[in-house]
């Protein structure tokens, strides 16, 4: 770390620009960049005026797959499915939520491949750092009551659900 870095208020971090070379400095909560060095410590609020959360609740539906990272689940011990077998396995447990055929909760209790499965697919609170950068990215791009996309990690293939 350069005593640049070590100066700077809480929230940001100093980078350097590939096209220029010059350092610039980003504001870890919104992502928002800057030239200037900043004085104060970094805004949580994001482009909208709210304010970024510290952390949220989310409850997922993971699909593993042969390529996970540990294909094996409390649900099957051996996953020899596809990954492309999983996302299509995954956009029917979407499709039936949005259409509100099977709450999310009763589908990740009976398919996930989590053991929070036994939880309804509830992760808890996390914050920035917690889990994989993929889920992070997605699950604080939600807003509560938002249902993600399919999500894919290490782990498999996800939908997420921000709770709170």
């Amino acid at each position: 770390m350069s005593s640049q870095e070590d100066s700077l208020p809480e929230g940001w971090e100093a980078r350097k620009s590939r096209s220029t070379g010059m350092t610039y400095y980003l504001n870890m909560y919104t992502k928002k960049s800057q030239w200037d060095k900043p004085e104060e410590p970094a805004s949580r609020d994001d482009e909208d005026g709210e304010e970024a959360p510290r952390a949220v609740q989310c409850s997922h539906l993971l699909v593993k797959h042969s390529g996970s990272r540990r294909p094996s689940s409390w649900r099957e011990e051996n996953i020899t499915k596809t990954k492309d077998e999983a996302m299509e396995i995954l956009a029917e447990y979407r499709r039936q939520v949005v259409d509100r055929e099977i709450p999310f909760e009763e589908l990740a209790a009976q398919y996930s491949d989590c053991s929070s499965a036994k939880r309804g697919g509830d992760l808890g609170r996390f914050k920035r750092g917690q889990m994989q950068k993929p889920f992070e990215d997605a699950a604080f791009a939600l807003k509560v009551g938002q249902l993600s996309q399919i999500v894919d990690t290490d782990s498999g293939v996800h939908i997420i659900l921000r709770t709170a």
